[in-house]
């Protein structure tokens, strides 16, 4: 009889440090259950990573799932795939840090499990050819890939049951193609189905049916725990897949092993096809969405995972400091090293159906190992660097008590404020942007799609009940949320105004880059009224010395009738209701007038910021919300605290302003 081998995979990781609350439930949901149906069934051979940072939780707080894991692997069920530590996208990160996390986790698998991982788990399953000689330099034989890598660049869509070979420089690497289709069916459609889907890849000899995806759709998902533990559908699964004579269930190595490859391949810079449809800004996705519609599915393709730095500038600011950081490693010790492998996990840089980037508590957490690198120095240090590669010269401060980066391109404003004691950028702040899904909302899909009662959906297909409310948070940022920005107006400001950009620009300054000279920034911009531009000049500059940040900003223009000015600051919190501005919540918005100094009391970092101008200013306040999507549906994120100054003047405005770290 011919057989089908079927290569069945599962991958399990949590974000570091994610909340304990999170990891449980993950725990109860889907580890626990999973392992111990898997132990009722020793035949049933299946493949295993599990990022580091979640094995290590799982040791010391979850003994029994660990030691389940343990005799799963004594009595030969699981074979172990390797990858990053601490789950970084690979080609994201440089060659020395990618050979340094794959030993530090197949050491672990080692010393835990006595087995040492020839093959590894990509994360996100993210390619680059790059890869091929680094994963052979340090003895992986194979890893996995979509299909979807391979149908897109031209390969035969049949010939997805067996194994390619891929070289750079002569340096092999063998790439087994995960099955879409299984992805989709497992465990979402019906046994029945399942199987049948398995025995679709029976096309010849010593064929394979390839599946290895999340364990977390194995109960953490919606729907799944009653489906797949309730109604017993894995059990169910595995008991089918081992009477079935026509499947035969293998590890990868034994399938590399006792078969040849199907032949030579080369493949561009992929992931899987949600990603590239996730890597694009709205409108392209949209467009891209719109284009598949008309054409064939493998004709059109997304971005890169790569263009989530160019989506979201944030995210490639945290990882362009990274890189500043991973450069300097010869000289840390082994805690820095540590941290900055911690920095380099993938969640907080992109976003896709999960939160991810929008999450504040990833980016608080990679500011935090950033920062502790920084503290390990201490060195007081004066750098003008290009930072995020943009073409344009950050001026980076380092002093006994913080870090302070400011942009020569983004309005000579503060792009990082962190504090070398509470581990903590207050400057972690993003735009609100137009997301693709965002028009989910405006348009009010609020009846989610029919389904087959013997199935449920993945994910993917879900819609997701909409508030109607979540339409008015649809507010869309024209320029980067930092500190030190300038707005001008010939109206007066107001707290409706600013926080629904309702107020009209009258000057360039907001988002327009500024030259360095010698002791400041300068651009020499324009106030346009009605149609006519009024040459005008700023120039700011900054002085910062242990705790305390000096700011001076001088302003001319040749108009010479009353303008209104603003001056922003956006800060985040990682509590930001209970933040009190001179002892006021923000909940609802917040409006001071004729003041000069601004106490803002933290109750996370237990710090105190306090403000003082040279002039008496109105305040206006409000947290800035996101809308993200989640596999839970629609969410609305607190990320900051959006702030300004105002006050009104003719022709001429200078401001000073001190901004002062204390300890509460």
């Amino acid at each position: 009889m011919k057989k089908v081998s079927l290569l069945f995979g599962v991958h399990m990781h949590q974000p570091v440090d994610n909340f304990d609350e999170a990891v449980d439930r993950a725990v109860k949901l889907c580890y626990e259950p999973f392992f111990e149906t898997m132990l009722r069934y020793p035949s049933f051979k299946f493949s295993l990573h599990c990022s580091g940072w979640l094995l290590e939780t799982i040791k010391k707080r979850y003994p029994k799932l660990f030691d389940n894991m343990q005799t799963l692997t004594r009595q030969g069920s699981i074979e172990w795939f390797g990858g990053g530590y601490y789950e970084p996208v690979l080609s994201s990160i440089p060659s020395k840090d990618r050979a340094a996390q794959i030993k530090k986790l197949n050491t672990a698998i080692q010393k835990n499990f006595h087995t040492r991982p020839q093959g590894i788990w990509l994360t996100e399953r993210v390619w680059d050819s790059t890869l091929a000689k680094n994963l052979h330099k340090i003895g992986v034989r194979y890893t996995m890939v979509d299909d979807y890598h391979f149908t897109s660049n031209g390969y035969d869509a049949d010939r997805m049951n067996g194994y390619y070979i891929t070289e750079e420089d002569g340096y092999e690497l063998s790439l087994f193609p995960i099955s879409k289709k299984l992805r989709y069916t497992l465990p979402f459609s019906s046994v029945e189905n399942a199987v049948k889907t398995v025995l679709e890849y029976q096309k010849e000899e010593n064929s394979a049916a390839i599946i290895f995806d999340d364990a977390e759709k194995f109960g953490l998902w919606p729907d799944t725990n009653e489906w797949v533990y309730g109604q017993k559908w894995l059990e169910r699964f595995v008991q089918a897949v081992l009477d079935n004579e026509a499947i035969r269930l293998q590890h990868f190595s034994e399938y590399l092993k006792e078969n040849k490859p199907l032949g030579l391949a080369y493949l561009d810079n992929c992931s899987y096809e949600e990603m590239g449809e996730w890597s694009l800004s709205a409108e392209n996705a949209l467009l891209l969405k719109e284009a598949k519609q008309k054409a064939s599915f493998y004709t059109i393709k997304g971005g890169i995972w790569k263009n989530f730095f160019v989506k979201y500038h944030e995210s490639n600011y945290l990882h362009k400091r990274m890189l500043q950081l991973s450069a300097k490693q010869k000289h840390f010790d082994k805690a820095s090293k540590d941290a900055l492998y911690r920095l380099q996990t993938n969640d907080v840089f992109w976003h896709g159906v999960f939160g991810g980037f929008y999450l504040p508590s990833l980016r608080d957490n990679a500011y935090r190992y950033l920062l502790s690198i920084e503290k390990k120095e201490r060195k007081r240090d004066f750098e003008r660097i290009d930072i995020d590669k943009d073409g344009y010269d950050e001026l980076k401060v380092t002093t006994s008590a913080l870090s302070v980066v400011i942009s020569a391109k983004q309005g000579a404003q503060v792009v990082e404020l962190g504090s070398l004691d509470a581990l903590f950028n207050w400057q972690n702040c993003i735009m609100r942007r137009e997301e693709s899904y965002h028009e989910e909302i405006l348009q009010a899909k609020t009846q989610e799609k029919p389904h087959d009662k013997e199935v449920i959906q993945t994910i993917h297909d879900k819609t997701a009940k909409i508030d109607p409310s979540l339409k008015e948070e649809l507010i869309y940022d024209w320029h980067p949320k930092n500190s030190f920005i300038e707005h001008f107006s010939c109206d007066a400001f107001d707290l409706e105004r600013f926080c629904k950009l309702n107020f009209k620009e009258a000057g360039d300054f907001a988002n327009m880059p500024f030259r360095f000279k010698k002791r400041g920034f300068v651009r020499k911009g324009g106030i346009y009224i009605n149609g006519e531009k009024h040459p005008s000049k700023l120039k700011k500059s900054y002085l910062i010395k242990d705790s305390t940040l000096f700011f001076s900003g001088k302003f001319k223009t040749t108009y010479d009738d009353r303008l209104h000015f603003a001056e922003e600051f956006n800060l985040h919190f990682a509590h930001p209701r209970s933040v009190t501005f001179n002892g006021e919540t923000i909940e609802d918005g917040l409006s001071l007038h004729d003041i000069d100094e601004l106490v803002i009391d933290d109750d996370f970092t237990k710090k105190r910021i306090v403000v003082k101008l040279n002039r008496k200013c109105d305040l206006f306040a409000y947290i800035l919300n996101t809308i993200s999507h989640s596999e839970n549906g629609f969410e609305k994120i607190p990320q900051q605290i959006s702030f300004i100054f105002s006050g009104s003047f003719i022709s001429s405005l200078k401001l000073e302003i001190t901004l002062e770290v204390h300890d509460v």
